[in-house]
C-alpha cells in the first residue's frame, strides 16, 4: 500500500531542481571531458616526440604541467557550479556560493547547506560531478604516470643495481 502524499510535498519544485541539477551535471561533465582530453592529447603528442629524441627532462616537465592543468580544470568546475548557483539567485553571495560548491564537489562537506528549500538536491548533483570527474582524473593520472615511468627508467634505469 502506498502511503498518502503529504500536502506540503510538491512534485513540480523537485522536478525543476532535478532538471537544473542534471543540466549542470551535463555541462560540467562535457567541460571536463573536453578539457581532460585536450590535456592528455597534448601530453601524448609532446612526450612521444620527447621520448624519441631522448629528452627525458621534457617528459618530466610535461608531466607536471599536465597535473597543474588538471588541477585548474577542477578549480574551474567548482567555479562554474558556484557561478551557476549564484546566477540562479540561490545564494546571495558569490564567494559563499563558490565555497559551498567546493564543499559539495569535494564531498568534504565543510560548509553547512545554504541552499533554499526546494533546491536542496542540487548539492547531490554537485557532489556527483565531483566524484565522477575525480575518478575520471585518477584514471588519466595513472596513464600519464606510465609515460613518466618509461622516461624515468630510460633516464635513470642504469642507476638500478
Amino acid at each position: 500500500m502506498i502511503p498518502p502524499v503529504s500536502p506540503t510535498f510538491q512534485v513540480l519544485p523537485l522536478l525543476i531542481d532535478i532538471l537544473y541539477g542534471v543540466a549542470g551535471l551535463i555541462v560540467i561533465l562535457m567541460f571536463h571531458g573536453g578539457s581532460i582530453n585536450f590535456v592528455v592529447m597534448r601530453f601524448e603528442r609532446f612526450t612521444t616526440k620527447n621520448l624519441t629524441l631522448r629528452q627525458f627532462h621534457r617528459v618530466f616537465f610535461h608531466f607536471y604541467c599536465a597535473f597543474i592543468y588538471i588541477a585548474l580544470i577542477h578549480i574551474a568546475e567548482v567555479l562554474m557550479w558556484g557561478i551557476y548557483m549564484y546566477a540562479l539567485n540561490l545564494v546571495p553571495n558569490l564567494v559563499e556560493s563558490i565555497i559551498f560548491a567546493g564543499s559539495c564537489y569535494t564531498t568534504v562537506g565543510f560548509v553547512p547547506d545554504i541552499l533554499p528549500t526546494g533546491w536542496k538536491s542540487l548539492a547531490f548533483f554537485i557532489a556527483f560531478t565531483g566524484l565522477f570527474t575525480l575518478a575520471w582524473t585518477t584514471s588519466v593520472m595513472i596513464a600519464l604516470t606510465g609515460t613518466y615511468k618509461t622516461a624515468y627508467d630510460a633516464r635513470f634505469g642504469h642507476l638500478k643495481q
